[in-house]
């Protein structure tokens, strides 16, 4: 049967079409421009002078002194000091969140900025598309209508779609410039309580002041440029700030379209460094061969690792196998991998030698790496590490140890599911 020139047409479109669209979305895929590809030797400790001036250099910020920083412990230290800063905002407020769901803690969020909007604050808040798939649209009605500036980061279009899959998962909350909130929390019920049971994650945040705060809010205006084509300055945005003893700190970020590496290499060169301890919480674990290379380097060189992730109560399944596909190497090595219990474990922190802690919003896996808008506070403070050591030796009390025999002997349908994930293990 001959075809008629109107349907060999509609088929040629049609192909065309689909190629263009697997094009586009294979994009995605693509990996940065900028990448490191060779091992960063071990040439420092962390706390030799050297460290701190390269770190400040090649990561962009400078470590900027006389700052306090207050870890909060789940959302029941969390949310309260974030909803009690932002109520008692005078002038402005800028706000950048991956996570906004439907829930309590969304209304409560949206009524507090709606409330300092209409008592004259100059509130921004960027929040991500597709992390906020779930928001109540009403909520984002209500701030409006209050005099909220608030913008979704890279709503989905059929212009953008080759930069679908690049989010801000920064996590930001700046009030009138002097006080700062990051870590891992976002706004949805999950993140209440005090991970009291299977339904309530564990997480931390932070509460930030100090001269590091105008870092913060620099981190914040790189989005809202990207989105409104704005730039959020002058005094009531950064403020000058008073002198005070506190902690040395800088608060750096990445994105694919700058500065993609930054997240990578800050990990390659603390764990580089690192002489005695590594500590990390990690809520993904999926190393790329570098970071392996360098934390199979590091224990060559005897220093102790530990690393705490979810155990089953996990969001992402997917994750965990893909995570645990590569552990064998580093379990045989003597790095310890334990899996949190109770419930979803979603912190963010890594600790070297107790002198430097890594905080922030950036995941231990390939997409914080190459893909996600991250940002991440450094603090350079021996007794800050102490304070987060104490915190990771408790989580460590609520995690099962994974031991090489339990890797080596782990059923093949799960070695199968590793195998299958493995094309798409970037993008998890």
């Amino acid at each position: 049967m001959r075809w008629s020139k109107t349907r060999m047409l509609t088929v040629i479109i049609i192909t065309v079409l689909a190629t263009a669209l697997a094009v586009i979305l294979g994009l995605n895929f693509v990996k940065p421009e900028k990448q490191i590809e060779k091992k960063v030797e071990h040439r420092y400790a962390v706390s030799d002078p050297q460290f701190r001036r390269e770190m400040g250099v090649l990561l962009g910020p400078a470590i900027l002194p006389h700052n306090t920083v207050k870890d909060l412990q789940n959302g029941s230290e969390i949310f309260p000091a974030m909803l009690e800063a932002i109520h008692g905002a005078k002038k402005t407020i800028s706000f950048e969140t991956y996570i906004y769901w439907e829930g309590e803690i969304g209304r409560k969020f949206a009524a507090a900025l709606s409330e300092r909007a209409q008592a004259g604050v100059q509130v921004h808040v960027t929040i991500d598309w597709a992390g906020s798939y779930s928001m109540e649209e009403k909520l984002l009605d209500q701030m409006k209508e209050a005099g909220v500036h608030v913008v979704r980061y890279r709503p989905l279009h059929w212009y953008n779609l080759s930069r679908m899959n690049n989010r801000t998962h920064r996590k930001l909350l700046i009030i009138d410039g002097r006080i700062g909130f990051t870590g891992g929390v976002g706004i949805g019920d999950p993140w209440e309580g005090h991970a009291q049971d299977k339904d309530h994650w564990r997480d931390m945040h932070f509460r930030v002041e100090g001269p590091v705060v105008a870092q913060f809010q620099a981190a914040f205006n790189d989005n809202w440029i990207k989105t409104t084509g704005e730039i959020l300055n002058g005094a009531e945005n950064f403020p000058a700030m008073e002198s005070a003893d506190g902690m040395d700190a800088h608060m750096f970020i990445s994105s694919p379209n700058g500065g993609s590496e930054s997240m990578h290499l800050m990990y390659l060169m603390t764990i580089a460094a690192a002489q005695r301890t590594i500590d990390l919480e990690a809520a993904y674990f999926i190393p790329d061969e570098l970071i392996t290379q360098a934390l199979l380097a590091a224990r060559k060189r005897g220093v102790r690792i530990r690393v705490i992730v979810p155990g089953e109560n996990t969001d992402s399944d997917a994750a965990r196998h893909a995570s645990r596909m590569d552990w064998g190497p580093m379990l045989k090595a003597g790095i310890e991998i334990s899996e949190y219990e109770p419930t979803m474990f979603h912190n963010k922190m890594l600790i070297v030698d107790t002198e430097i802690t890594s905080v922030g919003s950036t995941n231990f896996d390939l997409r914080s790496f190459r893909l996600n808008d991250e940002a991440s506070l450094n603090v350079y403070d021996t007794g800050f590490a102490q304070r987060m050591t104490q915190i990771f030796e408790e989580d460590l009390k609520h995690t099962k140890r994974y031991s090489y025999e339990m890797w080596e002997n782990r059923p093949l349908k799960e070695k199968f599911i590793e195998r299958v994930i493995l094309p798409i293990r970037s993008q998890l």
